[in-house]
């Protein structure tokens, strides 16, 4: 059982994000605890002999004996994650224990249930028969689906559900290939002994965040022709909105055509303040970084400049960020009709083989990844940041950056529809061929990093 707990941790540990701040209910030892480097913690557990240790071990975090119906948070405490390993098989009423967690739990707040698969069964029993696993006061099966219909009547959502562990025993250069690289594969998931399942608290008592300063980006090179048009579509989202071009280095006069704009205007078009700073390094990725780096908006906003989706639709981004319908908004554009010359053939079938591959990868539906147009909280965009180093600094682009940061932090990601139009000025700056496997060698990482951890 050692092994299968180094699995678990394994498992968890792609989930919960280090330096975060940890509620562990039913923490036993505070081995878990120890692995995920968090900043604070704190452990619940009925076992007085597992609370001594994890105090021994971990003398920085807190931990009381006590059981979640009778545990409350102090004032103004609030936690980045509220693990529950192992524990919802012993619950006498699991519904009353997801209310009282989301009586203390925030919209930022993730609840992550590690589950055991009824398959497995005897298995377990056979561990407590042999002391291998602490014995536990019920034995409820509970699956995956199951989980998740108790987390909806709770107000919870399903973010990611995450299978594991299909040989639970040590065997050097196989046990943890299979596990890694097998177990989460469509159809052998259900054979897993193992399930971790994400969820954020979607209660309706939430108070909607309206009136956000609002942000658009927009990444212009060689878009001379488009940006007047652009400025004059752009519709007024909040109070305070600002729009943001970042030129990168255009051989047309991109640069000329958005100074005179915004001079024309005195930097102030309809309450919306304009404002241009050159690239500093080279794609679209960095363009983006740089906008979102002099942002001062609530919303980030990335939009492209060549008009393809138009800007008048971007108010139905700002709507479901700020009804908390989803923490991130990803444009599709694979949902609607196109216009005749808008896309491709190949860069279609392109766009829809990478979706279905980003749907596995993310653990969330994602249809098409690399539309131009997403938003995001500011907050949000800043964790990013800080854990951008998980995946490395390696995408030209922009959208994978935000993407697999998205998903790191368990960010909840809409596909919100959108209708893409034909380029009426200038060429597009992708490559299909170079960009294709430029785009394969980032799923890849993301594979790595994400599913087959």
């Amino acid at each position: 059982m050692r092994f299968i707990k180094a699995e678990v941790i394994r498992l968890i540990q792609r989930v919960v994000v280090p330096n975060s701040r940890i509620l562990d209910i039913g923490c036993g030892d505070g081995e878990v605890l120890q692995q995920l480097q968090a900043t604070y913690a704190q452990g619940i557990d009925l076992d007085q002999d597992a609370i001594g240790k994890a105090r021994v071990a971990l003398p920085q975090f807190t931990f009381t004996t006590e059981t979640i119906e009778t545990f409350e948070p102090a004032v103004g405490q609030v936690f980045d994650y509220i693990l529950l390993s192992g524990v919802v098989e012993q619950l006498d009423d699991i519904h009353s224990v997801f209310q009282k967690i989301r009586s203390f739990s925030t919209r930022e707040t993730r609840l992550v249930i590690v589950s055991y698969s009824r398959a497995w069964q005897p298995m377990i029993r056979l561990a407590k028969l042999f002391h291998m696993r602490r014995k536990s006061r019920n034995e409820n099966w509970i699956p995956p689906n199951e989980i998740e219909n108790l987390l909806a009547q709770s107000h919870f959502e399903l973010v990611s559900r995450t299978p594991g562990i299909l040989v639970p025993i040590k065997i050097p250069l196989f046990s943890r290939s299979i596990n890694r690289w097998i177990a989460p594969l469509p159809f052998i998931r259900a054979f897993a002994a193992v399930t971790v399942t994400v969820a954020r608290n979607c209660s309706p008592s939430f108070v909607p965040k309206i009136n956000s300063i609002v942000s658009v980006v927009v990444a212009a090179r060689n878009e001379a022709g488009n940006i007047r048009e652009l400025v004059r579509r752009l519709p007024v989202m909040s109070e305070n909105q600002e729009l943001i071009f970042v030129e990168g280095n255009s051989l047309d006069k991109t640069w000329d055509e958005i100074n005179s704009v915004i001079s024309e205007s005195n930097g102030l078009t309809r309450n919306i303040r304009l404002q241009v700073i050159k690239q500093p390094g080279i794609g679209k990725g960095d363009a983006v970084r740089a906008g979102f780096q002099i942002a001062q908006g609530d919303i980030l906003i990335v939009l492209d400049a060549d008009l393809s989706v138009p800007p008048e639709e971007l108010p139905r981004f700002i709507e479901i960020l700020q009804n908390g319908v989803c923490e991130f908004a990803n444009g599709s554009r694979l949902l609607y009709p196109m216009e005749r010359n808008a896309m491709q053939f190949l860069n279609i079938l392109g766009n829809r083989l990478f979706g279905i591959a980003f749907t596995f990868l993310l653990g969330q539906q994602v249809r098409d990844t690399l539309c131009g147009t997403k938003a995001l909280w500011a907050s949000d965009y800043r964790k990013i940041v800080l854990n951008r180093s998980h995946f490395g600094d390696f995408d030209p682009f922009g959208d994978f950056d935000l993407l697999f940061g998205a998903s790191r932090l368990n960010l909840r990601i809409r596909d919100v529809p959108v209708h893409y139009k034909e380029r009426t000025y200038g060429a597009t700056n992708i490559s299909r061929f170079r960009h294709g496997f430029l785009l394969i060698r980032m799923s890849m990482i993301a594979a790595r990093r994400l599913r087959f951890v």
